[in-house]
Formats: structure tokens, sequence, C-alpha cells
């Protein structure tokens, strides 16, 4: 294996080349001898930046193009945000690693305030996320939300413009990108709960590439692995395949797993709360109870109106 030229997909954004090079590095320290090729891709995600992507298709936008590369075999593997990743991938693909979870929580980032609570009544905030923008309105209804694309350095450059008061971005990517001087403040799980699978990266390779799939075994994290796999359980149950206010988080303690998880609509007047604990050997299963709770709760009422057809 030591001899194999190794094909990484990725999107050609800073923040995915970063997560390619993670997964580079990692793989050329297990195997000095290893060639290694970075694929620099532009996805359909990345192209279209004036619409918001819940009306594009969601987040899957952002994998797509770097499946297709690896089904036609010009690619081993690609390396993905596991809050980009759809819930039921290509047939023949799978995620088999999810490395070492980064911070998962969401930051405040202003250049004239610290807390998301000193920000003035109709402060002007900017995020692309219907996560956040429905958890936000619900916070501070008074908040003027702006639509917010592109990629982390674009998004800075816009608040440095004063497009915006105010952004909210994953603490894990502007620590990856050395911009952790830019966060002012992350925000609490009762103000924003993360994205499902925020600040873990997974590798997805082919199903029947038995070669690639030894070869980046050792860059499994099991405490990760456990805790995606609840939260991404939660969200298959809630069929969350667009970029709905679905979030989700999991933690693990003293042998127990707890999930919180979240469903609402975007203007924030009505949000769904669950919260499930239980044995780390459950976690699938106690992501999935997690959604029905969710469910009764009315869920699926709120979800019908938000999908795109």
């Amino acid at each position: 294996m030591i001899n194999k030229i190794v094909k990484i997909a990725t999107r050609k954004s800073p923040l995915a080349i970063w997560q390619a090079k993670f997964v580079h590095d990692a793989l050329l320290a297990l195997y000095p001898n290893l060639q290694i090729i970075l694929l620099k891709m532009s996805t359909q995600g990345d192209k279209i930046l004036d619409t918001p992507l819940a009306k594009i298709g969601g987040k899957g936008l952002f994998v797509k193009e770097l499946e297709q590369s690896m089904l036609l075999g010009n690619a081993d593997i690609a390396v993905h945000s596991m809050k980009d990743v759809p819930v039921k991938l290509h047939e023949g693909l799978h995620v088999p690693v999810i490395c070492k979870r980064e911070d998962p929580f969401d930051a405040f980032v202003s250049n004239s305030y610290q807390f998301i609570d000193d920000l003035p009544q109709g402060a002007r905030v900017g995020t692309s996320s219907l996560r956040r923008e429905c958890q936000l309105r619900s916070y501070r209804p008074d908040l003027n939300i702006i639509p917010l694309r592109g990629n982390v350095n674009t998004r800075l450059k816009k608040l440095d413009k004063g497009d915006y008061d105010a952004i909210i971005l994953a603490t894990a990517g502007l620590r990856r990108l050395k911009f952790t001087n830019r966060i002012k403040s992350k925000l609490t799980l009762s103000q924003i709960l993360p994205a499902i699978g925020q600040g873990a990266l997974g590798i997805e390779t082919r199903i029947d590439d038995d070669a690639v799939n030894s070869l980046i075994a050792p860059l499994l994290c099991s405490k990760t692995w456990i805790v995606i796999s609840a939260e991404r359980a939660m969200n298959r149950r809630l069929s969350g395949g667009c970029q709905i206010p679905i979030a989700g988080f999991a933690s693990v303690r003293s042998g127990k797993i707890r999930i919180r998880g979240l469903v609402g609509r975007p203007d924030g007047i009505e949000i769904l709360h669950a919260e499930i604990t239980g044995k780390v050997e459950d976690a699938e299963s106690l992501g999935t109870a997690l959604a029905e709770q969710l469910l009764a709760q009315g869920a699926d009422k709120i979800l019908a109106n938000i999908y795109i057809v």
C-alpha cells in the first residue's frame, strides 16, 4: 500500500483545502512513501452564491461532484465537513472514517460587539443557515437577519466592509484557518444548538475499495464516530436531507451519551426541543428515539412546510 497513489477530491475553498491537507498529512505520517494528489474541484454549492442553499438543493450540493469523481475512478477519497454530508449517500459510497472532532460550537464574530447580547435592537446579523436563523430569531426577535453566502474568507470581508454588524460562523472553520482572533465569543447550547456533524471531518470512499478503506482506517476517532452517528441517526429519521432548521448535538461523559435535538420554523416563532440520555452502545437507536420525540411534538408538520420539492 505504501507505493499507491491516492487521489483526494476536494473543493477549492481555503477551508476545504485545509481539510484535505489535514488528511493528506495524517496519511503521510502513517505512510511516508505514499503519493497523494489533491484534485481541486468546484461544486454547485460553490458556484451559486446568490441564492439560499435551502432553495437550490441544500448542502448536498457541496459533495455531489466529489462523489461523482470517485464513482468514475478519478479520485479515491473525498474529505467533507460532516455537516455538509447528506444522510443518504450515493449508492456504492460510504463514510467509513470520521476524524477527531474540532470545537462544534458556533462563533459570534463582530468588529464592534463582544457578545450577541450586546447587539443593539435592529442590528444586522449575517448567516446562510436556516438552523442559525430560526434560533437567532427566537433568542433575539429584534435582530435583522440577512443572508450571507460564500467561504469563510469572503464572509469575513463582507463583515469588514460594514455590510453586517455581526456574523455567525462555525468555530471549527475559524480555528482551522487561523482566524481564532476573529471570535469574539462562542454561542452556548441554549443560544444556538450546533449543526449535526459540525466540527467533524469525514472521509468518503468507494465501499468496494478494500485497499483504500484499509489505508484510512487508522484515522478513525471512535468517540467522534459515536456522537456523529447518534446525531445523523436523528437527522435520518427526520429525513433531514436539505438545509433546514434541524440541530443536534451529542456528547459522551462517564459512559453515557447525551443527545439534544431541535426543529424550528425559520421565523423562530415555533421551536421544538428534545433531549435523551442512554448507553453509548445505543447511540444510533437513541438518536432515532430523539427524532421520534420531536415528531411527536409536531416536527413533521414544521418540516413539511419547509421542504423544497
